[in-house]
């Protein structure tokens, strides 16, 4: 990573933090097994809302709550658009090529276009990544 992309990706990740400020703390819906779309076993895909992006790179942001099963797994996928994520509910084991590592309520990450992640509900509830899908200009 160069300090050109370094700078955009820490002015990408300071625009979406007001939005998480709104989305990602308020009180997270409670859904049911048939909510949104399924994308693999116990693991389902629903639609929050999308707006206009004032970021130069990014045309809009469209925010979607993945919801996981207790011990569900979203298998390896290669993203199509830089995302920024936070748990809103449960525990997650996250894999990337180079990484591993946990996290849980409130915590945050980020995935880049082009690049691979899997995550495995921990916990014993159902858990709920919140993502900021940042669409290209």
């Amino acid at each position: 990573m160069n300090r050109r992309s370094a700078i955009a990706l820490g002015l990408t990740a300071a625009a979406a933090t007001p939005l998480f400020a709104l989305t990602a703390h308020a009180k997270t819906k409670k859904y049911g097994p048939k909510d949104g779309k399924e994308i693999a076993p116990g693991v389902r895909v629903v639609e929050v809302g999308t707006g206009n992006a004032d970021i130069p790179a990014y045309k809009s942001i469209s925010i979607v709550d993945v919801v996981f099963q207790p011990g569900a797994h979203a298998p390896q996928t290669v993203m199509d658009n830089d995302m920024v994520c936070t748990i809103t509910a449960g525990a997650f084991t996250i894999k990337k090529a180079d990484k591993e590592f946990k996290l849980k309520e409130g915590d945050m990450y980020t995935c880049a276009k082009g690049k691979t992640d899997e995550a495995t509900n921990t916990s014993k509830v159902v858990g709920i990544h919140r993502i900021a899908v940042l669409i290209p200009a």
